[in-house]
């Protein structure tokens, strides 16, 4: 991230500050860690937020979406793109409720972002987005068709300036709080894949065995 302002003026953390972190493997390893994320634009005049997917190549993270998409269209054309993902990783019950939070891990992301039009880089995108959801499942599915390929929108979002916060361990207590006879901690949160429920459209649907992809999806849990 040798270009990158960690943090930037956008990005800089200003509430809660202790719990900011600056260093590019720790926003790397964030981003690496989920596929799901927020785009925020401008359309029209209103802020608007879509959820949507990414994946990462060094400083550059890749979107998709329908040549339509109202946010990215005008996301290209303003120059600037911001985006935020976030990991749950529990709930911090503390003693109160105004003391209780959240366990996460998140980025935020201010960037230059531009559309990719080489049809071949498209593709490897594409595939890029299948097998970081799935690892595997790309050499599993039939290849992107060249109308699918027109009908898609890529766009690679430069990172230009992005930061972390990270929110986890022992719960904020208020001193006085702490004798109380009230139970309090982390729960921890996880993604858990299952049950598999086969499609049953088309005439070869049954008795096709789970392919690896998902296998090793349920392998992990």
């Amino acid at each position: 991230m040798s270009d990158v302002r960690l943090p930037g003026p956008h990005t800089r953390v200003r509430r809660l500050p202790e719990k900011a972190v600056y260093d590019a493997a720790t926003v790397h390893a964030i981003l690496d860690a989920t596929f799901l994320c927020h785009v925020a634009g401008v359309v029209d005049g209103l802020a608007v937020a879509l959820p949507t997917l990414y994946v990462r190549e060094g400083d550059t993270l890749y979107l998709h979406a329908s040549r339509s998409n109202a946010l990215l269209r005008s996301a290209l054309a303003a120059g600037r793109l911001s985006l935020s993902a976030t990991i749950f990783d529990g709930l911090r019950l503390a003693r109160s409720g105004f003391e209780s939070s959240i366990a996460y891990r998140s980025v935020v992301v201010v960037g230059t972002p531009a559309e990719v039009t080489d049809v071949a880089q498209k593709r490897r995108i594409v595939e890029g987005f299948v097998d970081a959801i799935t690892p595997g499942r790309a050499s599993e599915v039939r290849p992107l068709s060249e109308r699918e390929a027109a009908l898609t929108l890529v766009v690679a979002l430069a990172i230009d300036e992005a930061s972390a916060k990270v929110s986890r361990g022992p719960t904020d207590d208020d001193t006085e709080d702490a004798d109380l006879p009230i139970w309090a901690g982390t729960v921890g949160a996880r993604l858990v894949y299952g049950p598999v429920e086969p499609s049953r459209a088309g005439a070869m649907a049954q008795g096709i065995d789970l392919p690896p992809s998902v296998r090793r999806l349920l392998e992990n849990e």
